[in-house]
């Protein structure tokens, strides 16, 4: 199969790879449209030490079931694959299993490729008229809706009637916009600095849209939960300053490790801190239904390119050159 493979630091080649090894229990996938997430980008970087060169990333796909149980299914694709047994996995939350596999990491090749292998749990059927292009957006939104539903269980006041305040307008700060009008909010506003995302994210649903400095030039507590799906320094310290007494922080982003939150400010408010990863099986199920019924907008601000060309891709996104806030590639 063709693939395109991380060989070292910001290099990416276009190359023959051997097919998968499909187990016992899982299917072979085709994959038809692949979405490019941070974290790739993080090992793009060579800053991932769990995805060592050399290695096919790539984790947000959708395609054919061509061997398997599910053969010549239309297929989205969950990517976390997980033991079923431990305590985590039987109280549902499998995210947060120990034994955890995701594609794009040892031992699992990734989807920037023509095949994967995956578990046939993993897949859920979509529709004939569901795009695979929106069909894989499922993994990235499924983030944000695991994050609001965490946020909104935490939260002291029904979300129709919060103040909601999402930091950035990436994949993750949009798709977690979008779930927080899904779920039943009214009052959504993004902050994103990068002007060359606000038209996609003007198009996308009906948010307010501010820069980091008109969110800062606010008085402090103006929101009732604050998502923050960038994760560095000052994102934190603007979600800490954002949020209001008794208010609900949700941190997804994993920009860096260190530093931005007011622990002193949020200890005295009382204001709650949760972190979110991934999603659980449910989590991804509902977003994937919400795609398919058109509860997350026309899903129509990706940028679509072909996988050979997916290297000129991630040069785009490091170097500022990207406008949409996802890019997908087509095998």
């Amino acid at each position: 199969m063709k693939a395109l493979v991380y060989t070292s630091p910001r290099e990416l080649v276009f190359r023959q790879e051997p097919d998968p090894v499909v187990p016992v229990g899982e299917c072979l996938v085709r994959v038809e449209a692949v979405g490019i997430c941070g974290s790739d980008m993080h090992a793009y970087l060579g800053h991932d030490e769990r995805r060592p060169a050399p290695l096919i990333l790539g984790h947000e796909a959708a395609g054919v079931v061509v061997e398997g149980q599910l053969q010549g299914k239309r297929v989205t694709v969950n990517p976390l694959a997980t033991c079923g047994k431990c305590r985590a996995c039987l109280s549902e939350r499998n995210n947060l299993c120990p034994n955890r596999q995701i594609l794009s990491m040892d031992p699992r090749q990734g989807a920037f490729a023509e095949l994967i292998a995956i578990p046939t749990e993993n897949l859920v059927e979509m529709p004939d008229d569901v795009s695979f292009e929106k069909a894989c957006l499922a993994e990235p939104l499924a983030c944000g809706w695991h994050g609001v539903r965490l946020g909104a269980a935490a939260l002291d006041l029904p979300l129709a009637e919060a103040r909601c305040l999402v930091i950035g307008g990436g994949a993750i700060g949009l798709g977690a916009a979008l779930a927080l009008t899904a779920q039943g909010a009214r009052d959504v506003t993004i902050s994103e600095a990068n002007p060359r995302r606000l038209p996609a994210l003007k198009s996308a649903g009906a948010f307010t849209i501010a820069s980091p400095d008109a969110i800062t030039a606010e008085a402090p507590g103006g929101y009732d939960l604050v998502i923050d799906g960038v994760g560095f320094a000052a994102t934190r310290a603007s979600a800490s300053r954002a949020a209001r007494p008794g208010g609900v922080i949700v941190h997804i982003g994993l920009g860096d490790a260190d530093g931005g939150l007011d622990i002193r400010r949020m200890t005295l408010q009382e204001i709650t801190f949760i972190g979110a990863y991934t999603y659980t099986p449910q989590d991804f199920r509902e977003t994937a239904a919400a795609i398919f019924d058109g509860r997350l907008g026309r899903l129509d601000w990706p940028e679509i390119r072909d996988l050979e060309s997916g290297a000129e891709a991630f040069a785009d996104i490091l170097n500022g050159r990207a406008s949409a806030p996802k890019i997908i590639l087509k095998p």
